[in-house]
């Protein structure tokens, strides 16, 4: 992918793993749009990054439904979702509430689900396009307590499966990448730990493979995570 004049919808871009994500690839020449809940959190964000930002919420049909086509009527296309947005929720089975495993899975699983269906739209009338979803190692192996956050990473990839062997006949590639423990607060950043710019590198590599090829699905674990 030339990243270089491209046009790129980050979800969740005011912090963390996407924020990363959005400085990288507008410190590669494309034109970037965070999108996410928090509207002052996003404002800081695009001032400090110059890039666009857009205040929604991707689990509300709507606001998805608009995000993507305001950033496509701005730009006139669509090369790249990175679909990051995502919410935790730690409890044991026995104390699971309802509530909160339902707010995991609206936006890790159905948010998701509605901004790739937008952007997947624009990217088959075009005959191309990238969506990069953001899983986690979560969805590799579970462990206690992590039960609605795992299920919905372990929902994404099998989600990201089934898209690719939808859009792959329209040259769209499907990514999905799955980052260990990243340590966002830049006060306990550790040489141990994983920070937002190494998922971030990690994609751009991805993504600057030429499109006759692309990685499905790919791991960033720290070297010495303990």
């Amino acid at each position: 992918m030339e990243l270089r004049g491209s046009k790129a919808l980050v979800t969740g871009g005011g912090t963390g793993i996407g924020k990363a994500i959005a400085a990288a690839l507008g410190g590669a020449g494309a034109a970037v749009r965070i999108v996410g809940r928090r509207g002052t959190v996003l404002g800081a964000a695009a001032a400090e990054l110059g890039v666009e930002w857009a205040q929604g919420d991707i689990s509300v049909e709507a606001d998805a439904v608009r995000m993507v086509e305001e950033f496509v009527g701005a730009h006139g296309r669509i090369d790249l979702l990175v679909n990051n947005a995502g919410v935790f929720h730690r409890a044991p089975l026995v104390e699971q509430d309802a509530g909160g495993f339902e707010a995991v899975w609206r936006t890790n699983v159905f948010g998701a689900m509605l901004m790739a269906r937008e952007a997947a739209r624009h990217f088959v009338r075009r005959g191309s396009g990238n969506l990069v979803n953001i899983a986690s190692t979560s969805g590799l192996k579970g462990d206690p307590g992590s039960g609605a956050y795992a299920a919905s990473k372990f929902a994404l990839r099998g989600l990201s499966e089934c898209w690719r062997a939808e859009l792959r006949r329209h040259n769209v590639r499907v990514f999905c990448i799955c980052p260990s423990e990243v340590v966002l607060d830049a006060a306990r950043q550790t040489p141990s730990k994983l920070r937002p710019k190494e998922i971030a590198d990690a994609l751009l590599g991805a993504l600057r493979m030429d499109d006759r090829g692309f990685l499905p699905e790919f791991a960033v674990f720290a070297t010495n995570p303990f």
